[in-house]
């Protein structure tokens, strides 16, 4: 279905008062401009996390000039910025990070870099790893509103303590220079999950 009929079904919702607001999940640059253009759009839902840069290129830079909200899913790279998976983490079958090429035994011994990272500027902070990931992320602009995703009270704490971590540019630009040296290795999702996100 064309991107302008539901947006602008949403429109008509929204006039109807049935619907607050507009959002979309994981589209492109292209799939934005033609939604924004019939019902412009309050945010737009994608992975974006220091271990998944892409939205930086094209959708950040849309969502800027357009004046739309980020609202980064899985912050804390489905549990690896959190620094508890090591290379050796095994993953039941029911687990969808069985099936993600980033959760190979592989990829997460080469991606380890990314947590010796957090974990060193955590020190210096007083902070988790997880609370170093999600500060970073707050610190990209006011209008990212990243959603981490826990059952555990204790955890929703920590997550909510990244608030008061505080990243001065000088820590912004360690932690980016220290990144960009560092290849992630693996995709976000098999290939054929890839293709279907637009990003």
């Amino acid at each position: 279905m064309p991107i302008e009929d539901v947006a602008g079904a949403v429109k008509e919702l929204i006039q109807a008062g049935k619907v607050k607001h507009f959002g979309l999940s994981e589209a492109g640059v292209q799939t934005i401009r033609r939604a924004h253009a019939v019902q412009p759009l309050t945010a737009l839902q994608s992975e974006y996390s220091l271990w998944t840069r892409t939205p930086e290129k094209e959708v950040i830079p849309t969502l800027l000039e357009l004046g739309i909200g980020f609202v980064p899913y899985s912050p804390l790279g489905k549990g690896f910025l959190t620094g508890a998976i090591k290379e050796n983490t095994t993953f039941a079958s029911s687990d969808f990070r069985s099936t993600l090429p980033r959760f190979t035994p592989e990829a997460l011994k080469a991606n380890q870099a990314l947590i010796n990272l957090l974990g060193s500027i955590g020190k210096r902070k007083n902070a988790t790893a997880a609370q170093i990931a999600l500060a970073w992320l707050l610190a990209q602009t006011p209008w990212i509103v990243p959603i981490p995703g826990t059952t555990k009270l204790d955890r929703l704490e920590e997550n909510i303590g990244a608030a008061a971590v505080e990243l001065t540019s000088d820590d912004l630009r360690d932690i980016d220079s220290a990144a960009s040296k560092i290849k992630v290795e693996g995709a976000r999702y098999p290939e054929r999950l890839e293709k279907m996100t637009g990003l």
